[in-house]
């Protein structure tokens, strides 16, 4: 099997997680992940065996990792030598300066949430837009919020068929370990439209869809409160089996001791989960509520892990590793042993 070669450009917070995510992938292989300093993301890499090759975007910088011993196969530009599609997981707006590189050497790349969406050919989700990813160069991802979003609604509208929503969002401020932001002890309200429910229509633009979102001094997840209207009225009964047929949703209870964001944070650590992430999306069974010819629920969004299945369904659309969504779905979920937990409670 000719496996497609695979480099992640940026080595952070979704980087070591998209070098996760290729490296489980059978049908892929990581050719190598680029950062520009030895940051304590690489030192940890270092410190593990350094089982990922390591390349720089600046050779200058090299005798900062030969002083700590942290060996460095070559420059980015080598890396494009070698590869088919770059994961571009760069802070935002540096992807756009990349992307004038993977244009000299020829390589297809796909983009995280942080760039614009002009950087790419197709804003792409797996589920919702799949087929029009095929054979593309340039994808972008959707936002972790975005991502999660749409694997709800549009699980929904597969099933029932959805005209609009309203979306609330109750978002982190940073990341674990970020201190850019500072310490805070306030909620901060932006302008609606929240740029999520924006996403939402650019990608399904059959829904129509409008939020708001708040910023909380918390850095384990984001909830999002979602009032979807069907074509037809969608019961609980109706939302429930939709959303358990799901791979990427996990419904959740408050009475199991699911309380919140960091219940979840918490039992993914403890099932040993690799720095305590979750690749699914948590929905509330306590939260699914008919209010009219509506249905709303609440779904728990984990910021650093959520976009890494989509952004792997992005390589095989890109690459045309499958031609349908179904497809490559399927083989992304097997691969991150996605849905694994189905398999021991009945839910």
């Amino acid at each position: 099997m000719t496996k497609t070669k695979v480099g992640v450009v940026g080595y952070g917070t979704i980087g070591q997680r998209l070098a996760d995510g290729v490296f489980l992938q059978k049908d892929m292989e990581l050719v190598g992940v680029v950062d520009l300093a030895p940051t304590l993301a690489v030192r940890a890499l270092f410190e593990k065996g350094m089982p990922y090759d390591l390349y720089l975007v600046d050779m200058d910088k090299k005798p900062e990792f030969d002083a700590l011993g942290i060996p460095v196969k070559g420059s980015l530009v080598d890396l494009l030598q070698k590869v088919d599609v770059v994961l571009d997981s760069a802070p935002g707006g540096i992807g756009a300066k990349n992307k004038e590189i993977y244009d000299k050497y020829g390589v297809k790349a796909i983009f995280q949430g942080g760039e614009k969406n002009s950087v790419a050919d197709v804003f792409f989700h797996g589920y919702a837009n799949y087929e029009k990813g095929l054979n593309k160069r340039y994808l972008k991802l959707t936002s972790c919020n975005t991502t999660g979003l749409i694997r709800s609604v549009d699980c929904l509208d597969r099933a029932y068929g959805i005209d609009r929503v309203a979306i609330t969002i109750i978002r982190r401020v940073a990341d674990p370990g970020d201190y850019h932001r500072g310490l805070t002890n306030a909620l901060q309200i932006d302008k609606a439209p929240s740029h999520q429910a924006l996403d939402l229509m650019t990608i399904m633009p059959h829904v129509e869809a409008t939020g708001i979102l708040v910023h909380t001094p918390i850095t384990h997840g984001h909830i999002i409160t979602v009032v979807a209207t069907g074509k037809q009225k969608i019961t609980k009964e109706m939302a429930l089996d939709a959303f358990r047929k799901h791979p990427r949703i996990r419904v959740v209870s408050i009475d199991e001791g699911f309380k919140g964001n960091a219940s979840l944070f918490k039992y993914a650590r403890d099932l040993g989960n690799p720095r305590g992430d979750m690749y699914e999306i948590a929905l509330w069974e306590d939260s699914i509520v008919e209010t009219g010819d509506s249905i709303m629920y609440a779904i728990n969004i984990p910021q650093e892990a959520v976009t890494i299945p989509e952004t792997m369904d992005g390589i095989r659309a890109c690459m045309g590793m499958q031609q349908t969504g179904a497809e490559a779905t399927a083989k992304t979920n097997e691969y991150l042993g996605i849905g694994k937990w189905k398999t021991c409670f009945k839910n």
